[in-house]
């Protein structure tokens, strides 16, 4: 498939001159920060050095108030029973592991409940209820989940369960009879950063109680690891607070990170360096090495067992668990590959879903709950076009979808919210329930809407593009500069190159498994530069004009490879043109 290259728009020379001389970086490097909004000294002080000094003031969270003294009353006067309920995702399992941890440290009497995401589903259910009015639960803080259930929490209310709602999804018009809704994305919220993950909703919330009582901030940090995971799990923007969260959670989890995660990166086979003692990881390693097998424990099995690695203390108990998940993380590839084969084949058999069709709604009632949103993200990487993929779960039909770039996904749904049970989400992916004979009715809704919608552009993948770049400028100051960048993610993500006028210097197809080989193992130079290595998954199909001397274009980022206690730096390559 094509792709679009589109670049950003490039600053002023006098910008980018002044900005290169006040930091003493080149000019390239100023471009990029100028990108970023980076400006001056002072904002490049505070994008290459989080302080967690200047995170924000807890308490100008709209409800922190209430949310502290109700915590003050449970923990230090009736010393009541808190229960920390949580969402099955990373994000939700992370926070119940950080909120849990610090709080035992305080409170003798506290519990936690992850829902079962076959049985129960996302948000506060029945059961969660039951499990805390049977334990005598007083107060309930949940995690990731709780501001639009209004009817569940009023239930439980009247039963004398109070909460404290930790959230960072979009409220509805009305917000739930709670002491607080903690969430910054409340119209009526002064809270400066909204785009906190749930797990860092639930750190602000104990920073809050910290300052309160004097107890130390560093006995909070600790966590910071676990916050880390979340905010590369979930995919919020990382910038803002995020950035300073996730810089020193990486820091941690490089440095000193929980038993829990330890164990879980050795069964996944990641150590320590020799020398260094530290981990090499970065958040592209979170987020396809920690977070899946995390996700496999609710997918395959119960995400209880997130927390009980993410809080566990004992080294056997700790590896037993990590072990198990990453049985349970191959039980889950495995489906994968199987229902995403399936729902392939469905795709190129299907009359009606043809090369003009702008949506895929698939539905097999055998397909497993946990990996239908997977299948929906495959799916959009080989078609390109806004997906969902249902399965049948107690007599309803329910599934996930997932949308191209800059397609509202939401949107969409919310114009077929008269044929669904329930949905949610946001504008690139969401969950859905509907009733089996309203199927027809919604792949056809839905069809019409994606292509009133979507427009030309839209159905073509795009790469923005930060700037072009010569391979002789890839110096080694060049990269210690660009690495600290990082941490990569939405809104600072990895820079984007384009290298012109380049040249075959030994490329070879790779992928040994599968003939023919579909990867491209790239040595490219220009002309007098140095030779340049990189990977191109999925890229083999260029390497014929590539081999015939042909010059062209290479999108790219920059890398470290770690591979046999060796580090080089080396391109990954996104995407070629040749100048025809």
């Amino acid at each position: 498939m094509e792709k679009r290259w589109s670049y950003r728009p490039t600053p002023s020379s006098e910008q980018v001159e002044r900005l290169s001389r006040a930091i003493h970086v080149n000019e390239t490097l100023a471009c990029l920060l100028i990108q970023r909004g980076i400006t001056t000294f002072d904002d490049a002080k505070d994008f290459f050095r989080p302080s967690l000094d200047d995170l924000h003031d807890p308490f100008q969270m709209c409800g922190m108030h209430e949310a502290v003294q109700r915590m003050t009353v449970a923990m230090q006067e009736k010393r009541e029973k808190i229960l920390i309920y949580g969402d099955y995702d990373v994000d939700g399992t992370t926070a119940v592991s950080l909120v849990y941890s610090f709080l035992r440290n305080l409170h003798p009497d506290i519990d936690y409940y992850i829902p079962d995401r076959k049985q129960e589903g996302y948000g506060i259910s029945d059961q969660g209820i039951a499990y805390a009015l049977e334990r005598g639960v007083t107060l309930i803080i949940t995690l990731d989940c709780g501001t639009k259930d209004l009817e569940k929490i009023k239930k439980a209310r009247r039963q004398g369960i109070d909460f404290i709602v930790c959230d960072h999804h979009e409220p509805g018009d009305q917000l739930p009879e709670a002491v607080a809704v903690l969430n910054p994305k409340r119209a009526d919220c002064p809270y400066p950063f909204v785009e906190l993950s749930g797990c860092g909703i639930g750190f602000k919330l104990l920073s809050a109680y910290c300052v309160r009582h004097g107890v130390p901030l560093q006995a909070l940090y600790r966590y910071l690891d676990m916050l880390a995971i979340s905010i590369a799990a979930d995919i919020v923007p990382i910038t803002g607070e995020n950035r300073i969260l996730a810089h020193w959670g990486m820091r941690k989890m490089l440095e000193d990170p929980c038993l829990g995660i330890r164990k879980l990166l050795a069964a996944a086979g990641h150590f320590p360096d020799e020398r260094s003692g530290q981990y090499t990881l970065n958040i592209s390693n979170v987020v396809f090495v920690v977070a899946p097998r995390l996700n496999a424990a609710g997918r395959m099995a119960h995400a209880r067992l997130v927390v009980e690695l993410l809080t566990a203390t004992d080294e056997q108990e700790a590896e037993r668990i990590a072990n198990l998940l990453e049985l349970r993380n191959t039980e889950r590839r495995d489906y994968d590959t199987q229902q995403t084969q399936q729902a392939m084949d469905m795709i190129a058999e299907e009359e009606d879903i043809t090369e003009e069709t702008n949506t895929t709604v698939l539905y097999h009632e055998a397909w497993h709950k946990g990996v239908v949103g997977i299948m929906a993200s495959r799916c959009v990487e080989k078609y390109y076009r806004p997906t969902v993929i249902l399965t049948k779960s107690n007599g309803s039909l329910t599934g996930s979808a997932r949308s191209v770039d800059g397609f509202d996904l939401h949107a969409a749904l919310n114009e077929c919210a008269d044929l669904l049970e329930k949905f949610g989400g946001h504008q690139q992916a969401a969950g859905l329930t509907l009733s089996p004979d309203k199927l027809d009715q919604f792949r056809l809704r839905f069809e019409e809407i994606v292509t009133r919608r979507l427009t030309p552009e839209q159905k073509i993948p795009l790469f923005e593009i930060d700037c072009e770049l010569n391979f002789a400028d890839i110096t080694p100051k060049f990269w210690r500069v660009l690495k600290q960048f990082a941490p990569f993610g939405p809104g600072n993500m990895n820079p984007l190159f384009v290298t012109r006028q380049v040249v075959d210097a030994g490329c070879v197809p790779v992928g040994a498994k599968i003939v023919p080989p579909p990867h491209l193992r790239f040595r490219v130079q220009q002309q007098d530069s140095p030779v340049m290595e990189g990977i191109g998954f999925g890229l083999a199909h260029y390497y014929p004009r590539i081999a015939d001397g042909e010059p062209f274009q290479l999108c790219y980022t920059l890398e470290e490879n770690h591979f046999r206690g060796q580090t080089r730096l080396q391109l990954q390559v996104k995407d070629v043109k040749f100048d025809d």
